[in-house]
């Protein structure tokens, strides 16, 4: 404990090598959420094809909007790794500075690349605590609170069905998404029972797929 107290608090050589290697370790969880969505993202499509033969247009189009919401998240989180290794590499020219001028200079990229992935949740906790760091170490000011206003998850809503079309069009080969379709009556060569089992077990599949991409994206 008495060591604790007295021990010498860590140069600006070492804060930029813990910073640095937190923000790999963040790279790292990015990354398994990509591949995690992507695999996911691969059932989606392969389950809307199968939709898509019994023409189910109404379940197509409910997953083929949560691909589009995914191909969004997919888009932010490459925006967030290469804003990441912005940082990564500023900090390396930081520690290059460090030994000329015998302290860490303000950085203006930084501090603009920190402001934007303060929006990403899964990096807010991590980037609030390195922020304070930087602060203290001079890289960065203080950022005011309005900075850290997190994306809007269902921003989506907004948009117009144009997109979840085109994605229809693209995963079906034409077959749906080129006009807003209707579903026809299903189950004309099958018995009544078989049918009604059949559609309880894709609203299951489909209830089932939107909560699995919904919680990768959480």
């Amino acid at each position: 404990m008495f060591a604790a107290l007295f021990a010498k608090p860590p140069t600006p050589d070492q804060m930029v090598r813990k910073w640095q290697s937190g923000i790999r370790a963040q790279e790292r969880e990015l990354n398994r959420q990509l591949r995690g969505i992507e695999l996911e993202e691969s059932k989606v499509k392969l389950k809307i094809k199968q939709l898509a033969k019994k023409n189910d247009s109404s379940s197509c189009q409910i997953l083929a909007k949560e691909l589009v919401r995914s191909r969004k998240q997919k888009n932010r989180i490459h925006a967030s790794k290469a804003q990441l290794n912005s940082i990564v590499m500023e900090l390396q020219r930081q520690v290059a500075l460090l030994k000329v001028a015998g302290s860490l200079k303000k950085s203006t990229l930084v501090m603009r690349s920190v402001n934007q992935l303060m929006r990403v949740p899964e990096l807010q906790k991590t980037l609030m605590e390195m922020s304070k760091e930087m602060m203290k170490a001079g890289i960065i000011e203080e950022m005011t609170g309005d900075m850290f206003e997190a994306l809007d998850d269902d921003e989506l809503e907004d948009e117009a069905n144009d997109e979840v079309m085109k994605v229809l069009a693209e995963i079906t080969n034409g077959q749906m998404g080129s006009a807003v379709p209707v579903t026809p009556l299903r189950g004309t060569e099958t018995k009544e029972g078989d049918v009604e089992d059949q559609e309880s077990e894709d609203e299951l599949d489909l209830v089932d797929m939107q909560a699995r991409l919904s919680a990768l994206r959480s």
